[in-house]
């Protein structure tokens, strides 16, 4: 008989009003539940984490009904579901995690009635995002909440709180934890965060320029790691040639430090490091109002940079490469030394 009475499947606000029942009852530190039971309400809780990712994903035989994510979406937002969720990861089990981290990621991209609802939910509770950056410090949850952390900064007023908050300073131990993927995590997160939104981003540069070049420098692009190394050299070319920053290069440019790292970095045994490098290296010999004292390095490097550069090759043919490298020989050659009065 019990075959003939199948429960009805749960409507898409049922599914997240049940979960957010379950949630509560786990991060409740007063909620008394019996082990026995602990471990069927906790499986039942991944069955429903599941079928909140089935709605929005669709599954091998169907694809997502677009009314019915919103009916989530919005449910899920409605009241805390999402810092629920956030908060009681680390006490799932690895399958669930994996679920929710991709629940989270898609209702950053859900529109009700053409409204990203995410972004208004998270511009009111943005200490969430200091709860997903601290995860970096836990290996368990590190790249669950980073793949959430990426996501939320799809949003403008997410990255710009990340950017603005004490905990961006911590990006640069992060990238250089022993764990590889954990810092691949956190550089592939700071990379999302000085190239999305780029208003914010040079807004950012522009009023934190001290302090985070001097971090970038001494951190990234002087760090004891290859893949640091390269990594931070290639990203600070981007973040250079963004039209945006254009005042932040202009500044960049115009230090005798900075070009001394970026002459230490041509030096590199690395062919990827030296051509990364060579994108930063000619902004310094483009710049039409270098300063005395770039002017001074090149001319007494001048020598060595030129006969460097007759022997810097790519393995394959560039025209792009070679015009660039013949303009950069052709500034450094041209160059007169500065009358110091």
């Amino acid at each position: 008989m019990k075959g003939l009475f199948k429960s009805k499947p749960r409507t898409p606000p049922e599914l997240v009003r049940h979960t957010r029942e379950l949630l509560i009852l786990f991060t409740n530190p007063n909620s008394n539940v019996r082990e026995s039971k602990r471990e069927e309400k906790m499986s039942e809780l991944s069955k429903l984490i599941r079928d909140l990712k089935c709605v929005l994903y669709g599954n091998s035989e169907s694809e997502p009904v677009s009314e019915a994510c919103s009916q989530l979406t919005q449910e899920f937002f409605r009241e805390d579901t999402l810092r629920l969720l956030i908060t009681c990861l680390p006490k799932l089990n690895l399958e669930a995690r994996k679920d929710a981290t991709q629940v989270v990621a898609n209702l950053q991209r859900q529109q009700v009635q053409s409204r990203l609802i995410a972004s208004d939910y998270l511009d009111r509770n943005k200490d969430l995002m200091d709860v997903l950056l601290s995860g970096y410090e836990d290996t368990d949850i590190a790249l669950h909440y980073g793949a959430m952390l990426r996501e939320c900064i799809r949003h403008q007023c997410v990255a710009r709180y990340v950017l603005e908050s004490e905990q961006m300073k911590k990006f640069f131990d992060y990238i250089q934890l022993p764990n590889f993927d954990i810092a691949s995590d956190a550089a592939a997160t700071f990379k999302e965060l000085l190239t999305r939104h780029k208003s914010t981003v040079a807004e950012f540069l522009t009023k934190n320029y001290d302090w985070f070049f001097a971090e970038y420098n001494s951190k990234l692009l002087e760090s004891p790691n290859y893949i640091t190394r390269r990594q931070a050299v290639k990203l600070l070319g981007d973040m250079l040639l963004e039209r945006a920053n254009s005042a932040v290069m202009m500044r960049y440019v115009s230090s005798k430090d900075n070009l001394r790292i970026l002459m230490n970095l041509l030096r590199e045994s690395s062919k990827n490091i030296q051509i990364e490098a060579f994108h930063v290296f000619k902004l310094f010999a483009a710049n039409q109002n270098k300063p005395p004292e770039i002017i001074g390095i090149f001319i007494t490097n001048r020598s060595k940079l030129l006969r460097f550069f007759g022997d810097f090759k790519l393995d394959k043919e560039d025209e792009q490469f070679e015009a660039d490298k013949a303009q950069v020989v052709k500034e450094i050659a041209a160059l007169e030394p500065q009358d110091p009065s």
